[in-house]
């Protein structure tokens, strides 16, 4: 999820630890817990691209990472904030190391929960950035701050933050069922035959909702609103996977394939492949619009290496997007 949603659960988090205790300096050392995690994103400065997207989400975002960390900033902090134990920080620490990745398991990108193994937990049923998620949640952690340590308020606005916002994510598993259903039914009325169904929420809502399909020579793109009233019309995008011929068995391609988990395509702009991880969809809700939101250059440079580059996003498209969202949440 995005930074400042992953303060408000870490601070959340650290309030129901040690809030009681130590009032406010619970929220603020539990929103630096809930921030630890996403400093993976350092490592684009020390690797490249498609190395730093396998790190993303991994090591820092596991229960291993919690667990051998969580005692060592808790010993660490502990040493200047006497008026908890050691082990009460270390305790603190952990829910919000944990916390963290839990909530990331919601959103499309998953998150290597159960690193080393390789197993990325990803139930594609909230967006990264969803403000309904957020803002009650940030609402009553302000509510809660307001409060004397030792008020029954000041517990209650907590405890009210965290239900509601786990509510709703129990909320969002249980509209995408009900998407998937629509998917379901879509294609087999329009006798669409596929191999794997993929549905995920779109920007800032659970309310309309985007699914990937894959078929034996294209991948389809559809949408649905809870509010339609017409049959699901599917986009169609070529595969092109032979387009990248011998880079197929390249290492980084490989990477590539293994991080879109198989759903990308290929594209070729100028004499240039570009790599497009389906997974995330397009900048555009427009059927004829073929901008993925992540789309990578591939080069084959003459010492035999490849070097992948993302393909720079323009700020028109997100605005764009936005608009196209407005309008289509509203059903067809």
């Amino acid at each position: 999820m995005d930074s400042l949603t992953q303060i408000v659960l870490g601070a959340a988090v650290g309030e129901a630890v040690l809030g009681r205790k130590i009032g406010n300096k619970a929220m603020l050392y539990g929103a630096i817990a809930g921030t630890i995690p996403d400093l993976d994103i350092l490592a684009s400065n020390f690797t490249d691209t498609v190395n730093a997207l396998e790190i993303h989400r991994g090591f820092t975002h596991s229960i291993f990472f919690a667990v051998i960390f969580a005692p060592l900033f808790g010993w660490l902090v502990s040493r200047w904030e006497r008026a908890a134990s050691w082990k009460s920080w270390s305790w603190l620490f952990f829910w919000g190391l944990f916390t963290h990745p839990l909530l990331d398991g919601f959103t499309t990108w998953g998150t290597q929960l159960f690193w080393p193994l390789d197993i990325r937990l990803a139930f594609k049923s909230i967006f990264v950035i969803d403000p309904l998620y957020t803002l009650p949640f940030l609402t009553f952690l302000i509510l809660t701050m307001r409060q004397k340590r030792t008020s029954l308020k000041r517990k209650r606005y907590n405890q009210l933050g965290l239900l509601i916002s786990s509510l709703y994510l129990v909320l969002g598993l249980v509209l995408k069922g009900l998407a998937f259903q629509q998917f379901e039914k879509n294609l087999e009325t329009q006798k669409i035959n596929y191999f794997a169904i993929e549905t995920k929420p779109t920007p800032f809502n659970t309310i309309l909702w985007t699914a990937n399909v894959d078929t034996p020579t294209e991948y389809l793109i559809g949408h649905y609103s809870f509010f339609d009233s017409q049959p699901i019309q599917f986009t169609a995008y070529s595969k092109n996977h032979e387009k990248l011929g011998t880079l197929k068995t390249t290492d980084k391609i490989k990477q590539l394939i293994k991080i879109s988990k198989g759903w990308y395509t290929i594209t070729e702009e100028n004499g240039e492949l570009y790599f497009n991880d389906l997974r995330f969809g397009l900048m555009r809700l427009d059927p004829k619009a073929e901008n993925f939101v992540f789309s990578y250059k591939i080069e084959a440079l003459e010492n035999g290496t490849i070097k992948v580059t993302e393909k720079e996003k323009n700020p028109r498209d997100g605005k764009a997007l936005l608009k196209d969202l407005w309008q289509r949440i509203g059903g067809n």
